[in-house]
This record gives structure tokens, sequence and C-alpha cells, in this order.
């Protein structure tokens, strides 16, 4: 093994631990919020566990990626099982989606008789998740300037970590106001707020499991670019699609005179593509 190889797989493996201690105290927290947020009658804690249902899912898909990425193609599967990352996303998104719409019925069901909230029981408990997720955060951060993949999971947190913020402020607006109202408030809006993000990842998902163009990618502005390298003439059967969110795949046939230097257009046009548009597999 190189030492470039040894270093990668160091890095593999050191992602992967801090996902694996990530991981653990997300679920652990997960499961003292939904108990606590029954307890308490907090819909906004139930909305918030609901958000951490998606970071703990987020984890595993995160460390799953890793470890079955890492599996070799065979004959039946050429791409291997980069695949698998795309498809439990779209799973976890269909089942957030499907819980936060819950959580604003709840929510509209509420609003007409609010329940009596543990203001303090409520706010202990999302200090405690906020914590947490900071805690969370600082193991990951590291990992996630270097790799797309922590860097995913790490937002994930973050966002939760907002969710957290929200649940405290509201649970002292209880405390000193008696405002039950507030709850549900808090509860919508975390709602509100998580049903965006699941939609934009559901039809990110549903769209590199079509096979379609990348949205970071402008094909026709990508076809200019390569029409701009010299000795270049036409290009035909352009086609762009991505097996996962940062495994982007080209191909497409290329017009030049017989009298140019294929082999340097060829290198050419690859390092374009690699550097200015990110693509990692291309046939021209």
């Amino acid at each position: 093994m190189s030492g470039h190889d040894h270093h990668h797989a160091i890095d593999i493996e050191g992602n992967a631990n801090k996902l694996k201690i990530a991981l653990i105290l997300s679920i652990v927290f997960l499961v003292i919020e939904v108990v606590a947020g029954f307890i308490t009658q907090s819909l906004a804690l139930l909305s918030d566990a609901a958000h951490m249902f998606t970071d703990v899912a987020a984890l595993a898909i995160a460390l799953a990626a890793i470890k079955i990425g890492k599996l070799p193609a065979d004959n039946k599967r050429t791409f291997g099982y980069q695949s698998f990352e795309i498809l439990a996303a779209l799973f976890n998104a269909l089942m957030l989606f499907i819980v936060a719409i819950y959580i604003l019925y709840e929510a509209y069901l509420r609003f007409t008789q609010p329940p009596e909230v543990h203001s303090i029981g409520m706010l202990i408990i999302a200090i405690l998740g906020l914590v947490i997720n900071l805690i969370s955060m600082k193991i990951l951060v590291s990992g996630a300037n270097h790799n797309l993949n922590i860097k995913s999971a790490y937002l994930e947190v973050l966002s939760d970590a907002v969710g957290s913020l929200g649940v405290i402020i509201g649970a002292i607006i209880i405390y000193w106001t008696s405002w039950a109202w507030v709850d549900t408030a808090v509860a919508i809006l975390i709602g509100i707020w998580v049903i965006p993000r699941t939609w934009i990842l559901l039809k990110q998902s549903l769209n590199i499991l079509l096979e379609g163009v990348p949205d970071e990618i402008d094909v026709e502005a990508l076809r200019q670019s390569l029409l701009k390298i010299d000795g270049v003439e036409g290009i035909h059967q352009l086609k762009i699609w991505a097996i996962t969110s940062k495994n982007i795949h080209l191909t497409a046939h290329v017009f030049v005179p017989h009298k140019e230097d294929r082999t340097g257009l060829y290198r050419e046009a690859v390092e374009m593509l690699s550097h200015q548009y990110g693509i990692t597999e291309i046939t021209l």
C-alpha cells in the first residue's frame, strides 16, 4: 500500500469512528427526548425529537456509506454499492416528511385545547439536547472540512442544535408567561423549517435515482466549455448523471480533426471537467 493509500485508509477509519460516537450520542438523546416529550406534554420536544431522528438517520447513512462504499464492484453491480446512500436518503426523507406533516396536524388540534406543558422538564431536556449537539459538532467539525459525507452529517447536527435552541426559548417563555400555546407555536416553526429541507433532499434523491443531471451543473455551460478547447469542433451525445451526490459521470462524443493531438485534447478536457465541474468519471 502506498503512503497516500495508507493515509486515505486512516482518514476513512477516523471519520467512521467520529460518526460512531456522534451516532451513539444522538440515539441516546433521541430516546430521552421522546420519553420526556410525552411526560412533559411538549409537542415542541416531540417535533424536535423528529428532527433528531433525521440526524440519527443522516449519521447512520454517512457511516453506512463509508462501510458499504468500500465493498468492491462485481459482475452484477458494476458501480458497486454506492447507490445505497441515495436509497437510504430517499427512505429517510419520506419518513421525515410524514412525521413533519403529522406534527403540524397535531399542532393544529392543540391550538383549540392546549394541554398543560411542564416547562421546567421541557427546558432541561432541550438544554441537554443542545449540549449533545454541540459535542457532536465538535467531534465532526475537523472531518467536515475535508470530507463532504462528514460535512452533510455535521450540517444535520448543526440544524438540530437550532431546533433545540428554539425549544429552550419556548420553555423560558412558557415558564414566565404560562402561555401554553407557545409550545405549539415552536413545534409549528420547527415543522415548517424541516419540511422544505426534507423536500429538497427528496427531490435530490429522486433526481439521482432517475439519473438526472445534478443541480449544480449547467449542461449548456459545460458544453460551451468543451467547445472552447482548441481543436474541438462538435459535441454530441452528451450525457451527465450521478451515482451519489458527489460521484458524477459524463460521456460524450467529441469531434476533432485528424491532425489534432487527440491525447492532448483529451487530457485538457478531463482536467477542465474534473476541476471546474467536479466530475469524477469521464468517457470521451
